[in-house]
């Protein structure tokens, strides 16, 4: 009898532990998410500008983007966005050296606006591939937990963020951006390197999933 009381209450140990590491499990991705959605950062570290570049922002020929999704918790410390990152004002920046283009170095840049209240987040981003040219865009992601399989077959997690839609700004654009709501007011003061008329243009989107 002891014996089998004995194996009734390992059991309900058991069962109590799997439903503990069930239910800690979504908890652990909500505080990543929440960390990402307050300060766009994961860990305590910054999240690498470069995923822009691959996120549209280094082929803008293209009009819509080829890649659209970017693990976060993958990206973070990877060989592909190893270039230091570093703070300028408001701007979060990440170099990358290219003897083949005419400054020497590509120029990836960020600076997170905030959430909005239907929970996507908004950035504006700026992209120098080399050229004369620096070319700000207003993105809108998405960020949500997934589970896949590494080479080994073993289960891991993901945080995939995912663009739900870009506007173009223009080359050397300088403005505003506010969020009210699921409302994005951008205030544009100068919408590129031609423009000097002075004027204050205002346009308001709606972030919204599709």
């Amino acid at each position: 009898m002891q014996r089998f009381f004995a194996i009734v209450i390992a059991g309900w140990f058991m069962s109590s532990f799997a439903l503990a590491e069930q239910a800690a499990a979504p908890q652990s991705a909500n505080t990543a998410i929440d960390e990402v959605r307050k300060s766009f950062t994961l860990d305590g570290k910054p999240i690498p500008p470069e995923i822009f570049r691959d996120l549209g922002d280094g082929d803008i020929a293209d009009g819509i983007s080829i890649l659209v999704t970017v693990d976060l918790k993958a990206a973070i410390g990877s060989n592909r966005y190893y270039e230091d990152i570093s703070k300028s004002g408001k701007w979060v920046v990440q170099n990358k050296a290219n003897k083949d283009v005419a400054n020497g170095s590509e120029s990836s840049a960020y600076s997170y606006i905030g959430t909005t209240a239907n929970k996507l987040l908004v950035l504006v981003t700026n992209y120098n591939g080399g050229g004369s040219g620096t070319f700000y865009t207003l993105h809108i992601l998405d960020l949500a937990p997934a589970k896949a399989f590494d080479s080994d077959g073993k289960v891991y997690d993901r945080l995939n963020l995912t663009t739900v839609r870009e506007v173009t700004l223009g080359d050397r654009w300088q403005g505003d951006v506010k969020i009210s709501g699921n409302s994005i007011e951008i205030q544009t003061t100068k919408g590129s390197l031609a423009d000097t008329n002075g004027k204050v243009s205002t346009k308001t989107i709606e972030a919204r999933r599709p």
